[in-house]
């Protein structure tokens, strides 16, 4: 029997699902505390506290369009300009009998109770005095038209924003409009990335010794924590010697970071001491999972500080490239999605219909790659709105093939079974990027007129009841 190396542990190892991992991971991993920053930084960070508005907005009556500021019982008519209203500028009274022109947003002045767009109005030649005079051609229909009442978009002490929102454009804008200048949000986890194996260069290496591969991995997870709204610190390669990926570890540790994330040394091998290392430092939750690809993926916390009860979240993911980066997706992005304060930080689920056979694994779930787009459901019109996400495979799906990561935006769910799934099936599927990039297989047609779907109901015989 040949010599066996450091002891480990993997085989031990209880093997368990994707779910089951999941759950785990979550249990264990809490949003980070909050810190106060300004609302231009705070763009992709989620709140930790409401905000409410101090004021009414808008904090007076507001004109909706370009036109006159008019007195509603004075009907239509001809009209002095009595003076110009504009944005930004306090204005006097209105008297009955009189107009005022108005620019978009400016104060409707006291005394007025609606505004007539410029295209009802007709411009007068002026008198020889210099005096401004307006047809009113159409009047305005009841007090109150064309203008922004107080308080009609935000109201004084109403909630704008809840904690646990997450800050997009939008938001930063409400922010700025409300005032809140500095804000309380969670903190962004901070994610240490380490790669191992004497195999491994630097990506800059320009001419390959025998035995040696770029390095990746690293780069790619680093990527991706920066994709899924972490810092990183990247921790370089350890060799494959227990006393340097030690040395790695302890690194993380006395950097405190939030997260640790690994990628090789946590599999069968002699050379593989992640898991010894884990167990000797703290606790592992799990070493085994039963998913293609992706099964030696290894999860444990170890305590930073005793006091605070604060811990490092630690990953070990499988070195193979396919392996490394689907097994981040499906629990490492959860974890750093719940410490960045998401309320629901699951990988979203949708339904798509596949383009191919696609043949399954009769020992363990597969999580196969795949690019999804839209598309109308075969045999229907060019002008029928509807349709459906269809699944393209990317091709080969061996783990250490990272080209059937090329374009991927979902992981189609596969059940352990024998045989293959049928071209058109309706199947279950993870998304993994943004779906805003997703490939355009065809232009569709925008919303049409309510005339469209009245034929379109009678043509296909549907009832209103």
């Amino acid at each position: 029997m040949a010599a066996q190396g450091p002891a480990t542990p993997s085989a031990l190892y209880k093997m368990i699902s994707i779910p089951e991992a999941q759950e785990i991971v979550l249990s264990e991993t809490q949003p980070l505390p909050s810190v106060s920053v300004g609302f231009v930084d705070a763009v992709g960070s989620v709140l930790a506290e409401n905000v409410q508005a101090p004021e009414n907005v808008p904090p007076f009556p507001a004109s909706i369009k370009d036109g006159y500021a008019v007195v509603t019982a004075d009907g239509p008519g001809e009209y002095i300009v009595a003076f110009a209203a504009h944005a930004g500028r306090q204005q006097p009274r209105l008297q009955s009998g009189s107009v005022a022109y108005i620019t978009t947003g400016a104060p409707v002045p006291e005394g007025a109770d609606a505004v007539v767009q410029i295209e009802n109005t007709e411009q007068l030649s002026e008198r020889q005095d210099g005096e401004k005079r307006v047809r009113i051609v159409k009047a305005a229909s009841q007090a109150g038209e064309d203008i922004r009442a107080v308080g009609s978009d935000i109201k004084v002490g109403q909630t704008v924003l809840q904690a646990g929102d997450m800050l997009g454009p939008a938001e930063i804008g409400i922010l700025a409009t409300v005032g809140a200048a500095t804000l309380k949000v969670h903190r962004t986890p901070v994610v240490a990335v380490l790669s191992t194996g004497d195999e491994v260069v630097e990506p800059t290496t320009q001419h390959l010794h025998p035995g040696q591969i770029r390095d990746a991995n690293r780069a790619m997870l680093v990527a991706a924590c920066k994709v899924a709204g972490a810092q990183v610190v990247d921790l370089g390669i350890a060799r494959d010697t227990e006393g340097h990926v030690e040395a790695c570890l302890e690194k993380a540790i006395n950097q405190q970071v939030d997260v640790l994330v690994t990628t090789g040394g946590v599999s069968m091998g002699e050379r593989d001491f992640i898991k010894p290392l884990l167990e000797r430092h703290g606790k592992v939750h799990f070493g085994k999972v039963k998913m293609k690809p992706g099964k030696p993926l290894t999860f444990a916390t170890i305590e930073l500080d005793s006091s605070s009860k604060r811990r490092m979240l630690v990953f070990g993911l499988p070195g193979n490239p396919v392996s490394s980066i689907v097994t981040f997706n499906l629990v490492v992005v959860p974890a750093l999605h719940k410490m960045a304060g998401w309320q629901h930080p699951m990988p979203r689920r949708v339904h798509v219909r596949t383009s191919q056979d696609l043949k399954l694994d009769p020992e363990r779930p597969e999580y196969h790659r795949a690019t999804v787009h839209w598309r109308r459901p075969p045999k229907v019109s060019d002008s029928h709105i509807g349709g459906e996400f269809a699944a393209e495979s990317t091709g080969g799906q061996i783990s250490s093939r990272l080209l059937s990561m090329r374009s991927a935006n979902t992981l189609l769910e596969f059940p352990a079974a024998k045989g293959t799934i049928p071209k058109g099936s309706m199947v279950s599927a993870l998304l993994i990027q943004d779906l805003a990039g997703m490939p355009i297989s065809e232009h569709l047609t925008p919303t049409a007129s309510p005339a469209h779907y009245e034929f379109e109901r009678k043509f296909e015989g549907f009832s209103q009841d």
